[in-house]
């Protein structure tokens, strides 16, 4: 997400959420804190979404929820993407969603905003052209220059060289792979790798990839029209996808090829397809259930050929490779990008970085849309195209840059970061909570519960109960050790010391006879009643 603001005019540049990390126990995703906008709330004036994979939709919801009247900008099947997720959400009509050409342009108060394709690993695809009273600025959104796009359409090179003869203030750029030298293979290059599969495959073809990957299911769907395979989809966002795809023409699937899924299961196996989610080892997905057995519907048989057709997002791969472990477990055969050519980037490597920069001309660089490392090693390329390091700003999530009169300067950064949804509830959980479950995932957990009479003494022995620290039954002696411990501790207890006092003394307590004893620090919940 990022916000271009002029005259306490704000527009909205996408709306993506974040896959958890490794460390995020029980976060389900994590969307921007975008409490600036929230204090602007009447300052904002439109959302422009550049395309449709859920890096830049996943948090429209609760955009939509938090601006309602504040209408959305997107190409024709990102909007169609859009409404899937808002209709699910009971918001579809929350909100005006505006459709724009990919080469159409539109104006929001004094922001003249111009998109332009952009080849990526979903059609309708764009960059965005903002003409401003203080010059014009280019952002890519995600981009590869493609010569031979999946859908026949690359990426508009007249119009990104228009922009640059116009003179570009600034060039905000996608940097996920500008540590990858060269060029990004083409799409097509996948096709011959996954006929490959097909050919050789015994059974079933299981094809795990993004819900919103639609260039991967036409190439799956070309494939099985091939050998005579049916496709069957599991997963809802995938389904709703494809519906809609299908529906607006971007998907072109043979009549009887589409199977419901509960039918491709009775099915020889050879013979069958199945699109799923789960490329990333999310825990709800279809792969990972299928991996741990359970899934209502599906199970892994042995012929299964399995193949993920995704590359590994930064922070996944722990997750993403204990499920292919169990998967091998299961009888599978499964197939990666390691071992085999079944997916490639959608994002700009080196060279074709360099020549977008060479195309826009910008005066200023602002390198976005990757981890800090990534941003860097972007703001070395531009250097070594000429652009000065004091034109070139590498900012974290948060930090301004302002531009005025030709100049640009950074400030610092502002509050700002993550936002973590858990279920229903959205930004009630914080890093400190965080830091509770991951303590909790190391050492456990002991809760002692101590009871007072009526003089304010303990009337016995704290109870202890304890999960994942040590097994309460193999270790009752201990614990009665240690409980008996703390009473005597809390010895001289009388009613004129607070029930907060002992509660803190008992906690010092049993987490030090803990430590002497194990050298653990389990998290320590002590109750006085």
């Amino acid at each position: 997400m990022m916000m271009f603001e002029y005259d306490k005019n704000i527009i909205v540049i996408d709306s993506g959420l974040m896959f958890p990390a490794s460390d995020m126990h029980g976060i389900d995703y994590v969307i921007p804190d975008y409490q600036y906008l929230k204090d602007r709330i009447d300052q904002v004036k439109a959302i422009i979404i550049t395309h449709g994979h859920e890096d830049h939709i996943g948090a429209i919801e609760h955009v939509v929820t938090d601006f309602p009247n504040v209408p959305v900008y997107a190409t024709p099947l990102t909007c169609g993407l859009i409404e899937v997720k808002l209709r699910s959400a009971k918001l579809l009509d929350k909100v005006t969603i505006n459709t724009v050409p990919t080469n159409g342009s539109f104006q929001v108060g004094p922001f003249k905003v111009e998109f332009f394709r952009m080849c990526h690993s979903i059609p309708d695809n764009v960059g965005v052209g903002i003409t401003t009273p203080a010059g014009l600025v280019v952002h890519s959104g995600d981009f590869k220059l493609d010569q031979t796009p999946v859908d026949g359409k690359p990426s508009d090179f007249a119009k990104i060289a228009e922009l640059g003869n116009r003179g570009v203030l600034a060039l905000f750029s996608d940097s996920t792979n500008a540590e990858t030298p060269g060029f990004t293979p083409s799409e097509r290059e996948i096709e011959h790798a996954l006929e490959l599969v097909f050919r050789d495959a015994p059974g079933r073809v299981i094809v795990a990839t993004f819900a919103s990957l639609l260039s991967r299911v036409q190439q799956v769907a070309n494939i099985c029209e091939i050998y005579g395979r049916k496709m069957a989809v599991a997963g809802t966002s995938m389904v709703d996808n494809i519906k809609m795809a299908q529906k607006m023409g971007y998907l072109k699937i043979p009549d009887g090829m589409l199977v419901k899924l509960e039918d491709a299961i009775k099915m020889k196996p050879s013979d069958v397809t199945i699109m799923a989610t789960g490329s990333q080892g999310e825990p709800s997905s279809v792969l990972t259930r299928m991996a741990k057995g359970r899934h209502p519907t599906l199970n892994v048989e042995i012929g299964d050929t399995i193949v993920m057709s995704a590359n590994v997002i930064p922070g996944n791969e722990e997750s993403i490779f204990r499920t292919v472990n169990r998967l091998f477990q299961c009888g599978a055969n499964v197939v990666y990008p390691a071992i085999a050519r079944v997916h490639v980037s959608g994002h700009a490597c080196q060279e074709e970085q360099k020549l977008l920069i060479n195309l826009i001309r910008p005066k200023f660089f602002i390198p976005v849309h990757g981890e800090l490392r990534m941003l860097k090693a972007h703001s070395r390329l531009a250097r070594d195209l000429g652009i000065p390091a004091s034109n070139i700003f590498v900012g974290e999530n948060g930090t301004p840059v302002e531009f005025q009169d030709g100049n640009a300067r950074q400030f610092e950064r502002l509050k700002g970061g993550w936002v973590f949804v858990d279920g229903r509830r959205v930004g009630d959980i914080g890093p400190v909570v965080i830091r509770d479950r991951e303590m909790l995932s190391r050492e456990g957990f002991i809760m002692q519960v101590i009871r007072r009479n009526n003089d304010g003494a303990l009337s016995e022995d704290p109870e202890i109960i304890t999960r994942g620290w040590v097994h309460m039954k193999d270790s009752q002696e201990f614990i009665l050790q240690l409980a008996e411990s703390v009473g005597k501790t809390l010895a001289d207890v009388t009613a004129a010391i607070s029930d907060d006092v002992v509660k803190t003394r008992a906690t010092e307590a049993l987490a030090r006879l803990v430590s002497q004893e194990t050298k653990r620090k389990p998290l320590i919940i002590t109750v006085v009643a």
